[in-house]
């Protein structure tokens, strides 16, 4: 493929610029076709710069005399700080300068920056952003799980068709299951969203839907995706989150609290590291928000190098997949159904 340009904000997330620097770096060697811009304080990012060595003609800077922090208001922050990381970098995709951008910064800036600044592609409703979970079976997406705090039935029927393309195209799965996020398993059930949401997910041709999944059976893979609103999507995340750090630790000091734990620890290091290893959140990156005309990815804020490394993958993937065109086919395809169905269904009225 053709050179792929991603834009990082380099002053997002806990541990910046260094750790979203290294991140780039680290990424810049596994992809001899990746071609990396770092936003940012120009004096900082260079005295990390300094330590590494890394491609020069692949990694670029452009110096940024604002950052957007946690705690401001998204939009007044985008409106004023026309020099932020954030900014920058928005505009960059929205010029074609970058495919994509990256960023472990305010959530709120990045949300309101995506649909403001690089704008949805012709037909979506609202841009979802989508996480990826550990299952038993592997991963799922969760979607939404930030963005949308209230949403609509045709909202989610879009989160659904968008996240559909998004795990057959990234995680090779041929029609991926869908399931809405519901408080029982029966079609009855649930609030008015979902109540909506169901016969239309229903009668979508264009995803396998399964029906609901109940929280508890997140966890076992029961749908590929995950449909809700960002006001539950985002509970789910934080409690699976904390849980999974939980019993992490729970793990490890039950085992250390002994001699014969520590002996059978030893014993069982590697089957242990491995399945440990697959609750570390740095394993799947950030958050694509999907449906938006350029590529826009939201790492956690608490991202390490290895988590921004792997969010910059993602990007890798998404372009490879042309995951945006399909997203955009599918969309134009659905837009001139309900022009159709609108045009017999004034025929049948006259």
């Amino acid at each position: 493929m053709e050179n792929l340009r991603i834009a990082l904000d380099a002053m997002g997330g806990d541990h910046a610029p260094e750790a979203t620097v290294q991140g780039a770096v680290e990424a810049l060697k596994e992809h001899e076709d990746l071609k990396i811009t770092l936003l940012g304080d120009e004096d900082r990012i260079r005295s990390v710069l300094k330590e590494r060595t890394y491609p020069a003609d692949r990694l670029s800077l452009v110096p940024c005399s604002e950052t957007i922090d946690m705690a401001e208001p998204p939009v007044a922050a985008i409106q004023k700080k026309k020099d932020s990381s954030i900014v920058r970098g928005m505009r960059m995709v929205r010029s074609g300068e970058a495919d994509a951008f990256v960023s472990a910064g305010s959530t709120g800036a990045v949300l309101v920056g995506g649909q403001v600044l690089v704008g949805r592609l012709k037909g979506v409703e609202r841009p979802p952003l989508g996480a990826l979970i550990p299952t038993k079976n592997g991963m799922s997406l969760l979607v939404d799980c930030g963005a949308n705090v209230d949403a609509r039935p045709s909202w989610l029927v879009q989160f659904a068709e968008m996240g559909s393309i998004y795990i057959q195209k990234v995680l090779k799965k041929d029609r991926p299951t869908v399931g809405i996020l519901n408080i029982g398993a029966e079609e009855e059930k649930g609030n008015s969203l979902v109540k909506e949401t169901f016969p239309l997910l229903k009668a979508d041709q264009n995803i396998n839907f399964i029906g609901s999944v109940e929280a508890r059976d997140v966890p076992l893979g029961l749908a590929d995706v995950i449909v809700t609103d960002a006001f539950s999507g985002n509970i789910v995340l934080k409690m699976y989150e904390g849980t999974a750090k939980m019993l992490v630790g729970e793990v490890k000091r039950g085992l250390m609290s002994s001699l014969l734990g520590k002996i059978g620890a030893a014993l069982a290091i590697g089957p242990l590291k491995k399945s440990l290893k697959k609750f570390d959140s740095k394993k799947y990156g950030g958050a694509p928000l999907l449906g938006l005309r350029g590529l826009v990815v939201k790492a956690h804020g608490s991202s390490d190098a290895t988590a921004i490394r792997v969010a910059l993958n993602q990007c890798v993937d998404f372009y490879r997949e042309d995951v945006n065109g399909l997203i955009k086919e599918r969309m134009e395809e659905a837009a001139k159904q309900k022009r159709e169905l609108r045009s017999r269904e004034s025929g049948q009225d006259s």
